[in-house]
């Protein structure tokens, strides 16, 4: 169903994500994202020439985990393309730090304690919330031919379609299904 139609506005900021997974021939995971905001309007800059014009991004970031099998980080790699000051291409510096991680429980606390707030870049960071979910679908689904048909759903009580009383966990999964009947 879509959204009620809004009201008369006009639109000043933009943020594009693009979010991919892809299985690597050494048995490895990229997971890769790139976000770019653009303005509707010119306004000064200091470290770009003095100005920034309509449509030119203030931001291109791109980011880059190298994952295995059990979502532990082997890599990460960022580029700034685009950033407002100079200064900011010294924020991805500690992006490598992640590697050893492992996407789970606790992700993001681990991702803001080695990157977060001075020590790293706030788009670079809410980046990572959504490379773990594309982690989650790239390596889940690409492996489920793996997976027991009678094992417990990975996704189990993640959301109110996957939880345990819901009408999809009933249908598809009723081994798991705790809801009345």
């Amino acid at each position: 169903m879509p959204l009620d139609e809004a009201v008369e506005r006009e639109q000043l900021h933009c943020r594009n994500i693009v979010c991919n997974g892809y299985r690597r021939t050494d048995g490895l995971w990229d997971i890769e994202s790139r976000l770019i905001d653009t303005k509707s309007y010119d306004f000064p800059n200091k470290d770009r020439g003095g100005m920034i014009r309509t449509g030119e991004a203030l931001h291109d970031l791109t980011l880059r985990i190298t994952l295995n099998d059990d979502m532990v980080i082997q890599q990460a790699q960022s580029s700034s393309d685009e950033i407002p000051y100079n200064y900011c291409k010294q924020s991805g510096k500690n992006i490598n730090t992640l590697a050893g991680v492992q996407i789970g429980p606790g992700w993001m606390r681990e991702v803001r304690q080695r990157i977060g707030g001075t020590k790293g870049c706030t788009h670079l960071t809410e980046m990572l919330n959504i490379i773990a979910t594309v982690a989650f679908q790239t390596i889940s689904y690409a492996r489920i031919k793996d997976n027991d048909p009678d094992a417990r759903p990975r996704n189990l009580n993640t959301c109110m379609t996957y939880a345990s009383d819901s009408p999809v966990v009933k249908r598809d999964w009723n081994r798991f299904y705790t809801g009345d009947d």
